[in-house]
């Protein structure tokens, strides 16, 4: 069932202006596009933390995990200026305890997610990260808030059925034996909806997704921190490629 709602999935039609009636693009096809934007943290380019190789090693995944047929092999990376942006309906952006937007950046995400984009944020721990990104998004979304999602949200079911959401850590867990960083003990699985009940921004504060796609290889690193990161992964995109 869910493979043939994708497989007629409306343009999100970013570009001109909105026909009454969506055309439907029969040949669907998803990228997985990464944020680049401006700040400090790593290395002054926080925003490429674990790229390519977590980006390429989900994609890996999700084609041998799936039988979607329209998956781009091909990752890719562009910052909010780039006018390419409202061509893909799905955005992922880490360590956004670091992102900065300006004015225009902010206006141009928030035209994207208003208009059908979905932004999944990931890797960022602790109250001063959260606090950071919070102010940022108030710049983007300054009428709506952030809300805990239970899991039983639609977005937790829609390809795999997650009955648990843990803490999924980064890799200093190998070393440290901590699921936690810089004080945020607890995992906090969030959203941003519109006022139709659309989600569009999921918020994993907390929990290191991108780590455990990249890792997922190392022997050490607990399969079960690995399989959900998937599984997530995997419902977001979908949810994204169908809402």
């Amino acid at each position: 069932m869910i493979k043939s709602v994708l497989l007629l999935i409306p343009l999100l039609l970013f570009s001109g202006d909105q026909p009454k009636q969506p055309e439907i693009r029969m040949q669907a096809e998803f990228t997985f596009l990464r944020l680049v934007y401006s700040g400090s943290g790593w290395m002054g380019e926080a925003w490429a933390v674990d790229y390519p190789k977590a980006d390429e090693q989900f994609l890996y995944a999700l084609r041998k995990l799936t039988d979607f047929g329209f998956v781009n092999t091909k990752n890719r990376a562009l910052p909010l200026s780039d006018a390419e942006l409202f061509q893909y309906p799905f955005l992922y952006a880490v360590e956004v305890g670091y992102m900065e937007l300006s004015r225009q950046e902010a206006d141009r995400l928030r035209e994207y997610l208003l208009r059908g984009g979905f932004l999944v944020v990931d890797d960022f721990h602790g109250e001063y990260e959260w606090q950071h990104f919070y102010r940022q998004m108030k710049k983007v979304l300054p009428e709506y808030e952030p809300f805990e999602l239970s899991v039983s949200h639609p977005i937790f079911h829609c390809f795999y059925d997650i009955e648990e959401l843990i803490q999924v850590p980064g890799l200093q867990f190998l070393y440290s034996g901590r699921t936690w960083e810089k004080g945020g003990y607890r995992a906090r699985y969030m959203g941003i909806q519109d006022e139709e009940g659309r989600l569009m921004v999921m918020i994993n504060h907390n929990v290191d997704l991108g780590d455990a796609w990249e890792w997922a290889e190392a022997t050490a690193y607990p399969r079960k921190y690995v399989n959900l990161a998937f599984q997530l992964g995997i419902n977001y995109i979908v949810y994204a490629m169908t809402h």
